[in-house]
């Protein structure tokens, strides 16, 4: 037996099917949209359907963005013989949140999962290789998660740059600053030994 409208139930299940939200999120979040004026709710679908409608794919680095190309590769003042891959567009924010690295990005939009039938083409893996073929691109930096299905992605994509003769680095693994040793697992402790930096 429903206990709500039928339109209530979609919305809620709409809210769901969202990553990281629960049954009792999805509820709080369509009652919340209940509560909103007519005003408030129709401002609120008009951004998703604006954001839907404008936003698209940058056709040099597939960052997000609403012109041709996006902020960070029309600036003159990012290093463009630089280019850092990374598997989703909110990872160019996690790294950009730092300030410290200056130089392009590429977004591969997914991560190489045989389990979920994503292979080399299911992502954005051709188009870095025309721009490392197009380019003066000296280094491309691995930015994938350090998982099992980031870690095959890195991998596979460095053996493809291979030929180009260009560096190819991995983003640095170890002991996450403020953390005790005493609470870092095995795998994390390797890699910090292995990454070790002179100082």
């Amino acid at each position: 037996m429903a206990f709500f409208p039928a339109s209530l139930e979609n919305l809620i299940d709409k809210f769901a099917s969202l990553p990281g939200v629960g049954r009792k999120s999805a509820q709080r979040l369509a009652f919340h949209v209940l509560a909103l004026s007519d005003e408030e709710a129709l401002s609120f679908a008009s951004a998703i359907t604006d954001a839907k409608r404008s936003v698209h794919r940058c056709r040099i680095c597939q960052n997000l963005t609403e012109g041709e190309t996006c902020a960070i590769c029309q600036s003159d003042r990012r290093d463009k013989s630089t280019i850092c891959v990374v598997s989703e567009p909110r990872d160019v924010l996690s790294i950009e949140r730092g300030h410290e690295y200056n130089g392009t990005y590429h977004v591969l939009h997914g991560v190489l999962s045989p389990m979920r039938h994503i292979g080399p083409d299911d992502i954005r893996i051709k188009e870095l290789l025309q721009r490392v073929a197009a380019d003066d691109v000296e280094e491309v930096i691995m930015a994938t998660n350090p998982d099992t299905e980031g870690e095959a992605t890195a991998m596979y994509v460095s053996r493809l740059l291979k030929p180009f003769n260009i560096r190819v680095t991995r983003l640095a693994y170890g002991i996450p600053v403020g953390s005790n040793l005493e609470f870092a697992d095995d795998a994390t402790l390797n890699r910090a030994i292995e990454g070790r930096t002179e100082m």
